[in-house]
């Protein structure tokens, strides 16, 4: 089943980086498909290696395309919390359901300047992220994945085969006012056993900076 959040979202920042075109947005995977790429190597701002295959818990993997900058990521001061302020509690969910996570890094275009390893290095101390954070070093996993935004979710069961993928939840302004937890009740599902009611929504948030773009 898919579901569009609502359009309040989409008039949440008035951003040319936000704005797509259909002919801007590559072909996501969808539902039933297999992660590609699971061996690939990726490293965190500390140098470790990781891949898909090596995060990957017991019950799947929550991957969530992510940035230092994107004000759907760290919110907007006065006017939006941003959804980076979930990420741990996803994070906490996840492991305690056995899923792996990771967020991944893909904005090659801006890895010279807010988005480099350094950047990425302060800025998860900064938040005290919990989950690895990985550079995608030419946006080869966010070119694989068809991912469009930051962020943009995606979870798999243990066969590696997507069981969720678009948004966080229906509020990015407001943790307290969100009505639609679809990652949460999606990976309580997929630990369960249970079919995931909701299965795909529409990712909102800033574009992926893919090199010459």
């Amino acid at each position: 089943m898919k579901r569009v959040l609502t359009p309040m979202l989409l008039g949440v920042f008035a951003l040319a980086a936000v704005a797509f075109t259909s002919g801007d947005e590559p072909k996501s995977l969808a539902v039933g498909d297999k992660a590609p790429m699971t061996d690939y190597k990726m490293e965190d701002p500390g140098g470790r290696s990781h891949s898909l295959a090596s995060l990957a818990g017991d019950k799947g993997l929550l991957v969530i395309f992510s940035c230092n900058t994107c004000p759907f990521v760290v919110g907007r001061e006065g006017k939006s919390e941003g959804w980076e302020g979930r990420y741990n509690a996803a994070y906490a969910q996840a492991s305690k359901l056995g899923i792996g996570s990771v967020l991944v890094n893909s904005n090659e275009a801006k890895r010279a300047d807010v988005d480099s390893k350094e950047a990425m290095k302060a800025h998860i101390g900064e938040k005290q992220y919990k989950m690895p954070y990985v550079v995608d070093a030419n946006h080869t996993l966010a070119d694989a994945f068809g991912a469009r935004t930051t962020p943009h979710v995606y979870l798999f069961n243990k066969d590696m085969e997507l069981v969720y993928v678009g948004a966080i939840d229906d509020n990015v302004d407001s943790a307290k006012e969100v009505k639609e937890h679809y990652l949460s009740d999606a990976m309580e599902a997929l630990a369960a056993g249970k079919s995931i009611e909701v299965s795909s929504t529409k990712p909102i948030g800033c574009s992926i900076k893919r090199v010459g773009a």
